[in-house]
């Protein structure tokens, strides 16, 4: 199987679902969150992280997954805001799909804010 390795930030809440997980599959969306989005590159997920989620919450992380390439085929890569701004848009309700499509656990690879 072939894996497409992505990056998600995240606030000490949804990290703390991961968490409850066994570290297998990102939260159910609120309703204010039509989309979850994945990002191509850690680079990107750590400004997120630190701009977006220590303002929000008091703390960012940035978690790495594996993910089956074969289904994350049937979603383009989006860009937002610039060429260094690439990630899946996955609808909200497909979530359980792309958390089955999960190769292996969840990993917290960068923290900001905490501590």
């Amino acid at each position: 199987m072939d894996k497409i390795t992505l990056w998600r930030p995240v606030g000490p809440k949804e990290l703390a679902l991961i968490e409850a997980s066994g570290w297998r599959e990102f939260p159910p969306r609120l309703p204010e969150q039509p989309i979850f989005y994945p990002v191509t590159t850690r680079d990107y997920a750590i400004k997120i992280a630190r701009y977006w989620n220590v303002r929000a919450s008091g703390a960012g992380f940035v978690t790495e997954l594996e993910v089956d390439a074969g289904f994350l085929s049937q979603y383009p890569v989006e860009t937002a805001g610039g060429r260094d701004h690439q990630e899946y848009w996955i609808p909200a309700g497909e979530l359980p799909a792309f958390n089955a499509a999960i190769v292996g656990k969840i990993r917290v690879v960068d923290e900001f804010g905490a501590g």
